[in-house]
């Protein structure tokens, strides 16, 4: 696996990455500790008053969804 992919994230850390997809994801719903975990590695940003996922953060979700459905039919 390439390094750059290569993140240890809890479920819901993959689940915060995944509801921030949305324009209107809710930070309010959203721990604190994961979302300054994800800023820490660079996969989210603020924006305003509102949370974004980064382009890395964006590639981190589709190779490690991918990754997700490997692990499940395993």
């Amino acid at each position: 696996m390439n390094d750059e992919f290569d993140y240890e994230l809890t479920p819901y850390q993959w689940e915060v990455l995944r509801a921030l997809r949305a324009p209107a994801a809710n930070p309010s719903r959203i721990r604190k500790s994961a979302i300054e975990s994800l800023s820490a590695l660079g996969f989210v940003a603020m924006r305003g008053d509102s949370f974004v996922i980064t382009p890395l953060g964006r590639r981190i979700l589709i190779r490690g969804s991918s990754q997700l459905l490997h692990d499940i039919a395993a």
